[in-house]
């Protein structure tokens, strides 16, 4: 049985895992798929508690996140394996099953399709309220170094989502 948290008592720990690395999962059709994030931002927007993350244009995730959109937000409570984060930030769900290859223990979530860990225990459930691209032109020069050009000149943005949160617990 889940232990059903209030999602701001937990945005310390939230907060504090983000840049070390915590798990964005998706679900499409019935196929799972996970990857890293380290931006992100806890608050509320149109009067309901919102997750903010960050998905690059180009990743498998992002195709998941727009066919379905919802997700979930699975952050470490203590020490995590770092060879999930390391393999979850390194490899694409177009070549390997990351949730199979690290023997993580999904279930489904509950308000969501998207899978939550008990590996990572503290979950989010997430429905997207908002979805943008970001314009490269409006950002500040300095944050420029995070889109360097490819060779043919193409920068591979983020996509930004403002999720509501539709449940949050701690995977018993």
């Amino acid at each position: 049985m889940n232990e059903h948290i209030e999602p701001f008592s937990y945005a310390e720990t939230l907060m504090q895992a983000l840049p070390k690395g915590v798990l964005l999962s998706t679900e499409k059709k019935g196929a799972m798929n996970t990857m890293v994030i380290g931006w992100g931002a806890l608050g509320t927007n149109w009067g309901k508690p919102v997750l903010t993350v960050y998905v690059r244009e180009s990743r498998l995730t992002r195709d998941f996140l727009d066919a379905s959109g919802e997700f979930t937000v699975n952050v470490p409570l203590g020490t995590v394996d770092p060879e999930i984060i390391k393999v979850c930030g390194s490899k694409s769900g177009r070549d390997l099953d990351k949730i199979k290859a690290l023997n993580l223990t999904a279930q489904q979530g509950e308000t969501v399709k998207a899978p939550a860990f008990k590996e990572l225990p503290l979950t989010f459930e997430c429905k997207v309220l908002f979805r943008q691209v970001e314009a490269l032109e409006n950002l500040a020069q300095r944050e420029g170094k995070w889109y360097p050009a490819d060779k043919n000149g193409n920068k591979d943005r983020h996509i930004q989502y403002i999720a509501e949160i539709t449940s949050a617990y701690i995977v018993k």
